[in-house]
C-alpha cells in the first residue's frame, strides 16, 4: 500500500490522466506519436503490469516519480522493440495463440440466418 502523503502526488495525476500522452508528459518521457498511435493501450497495460510487481509503500514521492518514469519508458521501449501482436499484453491476444484453431475460425455469411 502506498501511504496518504506519498499517493497525493504523482501518483494521483496518473489517476487522473485520461490519455496516454498525459501519462509521457507528466513523466517526460519523449516518445514517437506513430508508436504511441498503434500501442497506447498496450503500452498502459504494460506499465501496470510492471507497476503491480512494485513496492512504493516507504518510497519519497521523488523516487516514486522516477520509479513510474523508469516503468513508462521500458513499456513503450518494449512497443518500440516489437508489436502489440508479440507482446500479448491482452487476454484475447494470448488466447489467439493458444488456440490457433479457434482464432482462425471463419463463418461465412451464407451461414448467417
Amino acid at each position: 500500500m502506498i501511504n496518504s502523503s506519498t499517493a497525493s502526488g504523482i501518483l494521483d495525476r496518473l489517476g487522473k490522466a485520461s490519455s496516454a500522452e498525459e501519462f509521457f508528459s507528466l513523466l517526460g518521457v519523449e516518445y514517437d506519436p506513430k508508436i504511441v498511435n498503434v500501442a497506447r493501450l498496450h503500452i498502459l497495460r504494460r506499465m501496470g503490469q510492471y507497476f503491480a510487481q512494485e513496492q512504493l509503500a516507504d518510497a519519497e514521492e521523488g523516487e516514486i516519480r522516477a520509479r513510474c518514469k523508469a516503468m513508462l519508458e521500458q513499456a513503450y521501449a518494449d512497443f518500440v522493440a516489437s508489436s502489440p501482436i508479440e507482446q500479448r499484453v491482452f487476454k484475447v491476444l494470448k488466447r489467439a495463440v493458444a488456440d490457433p484453431q479457434g482464432a482462425a475460425a471463419f463463418v461465412p455469411l451464407t451461414e448467417l440466418k
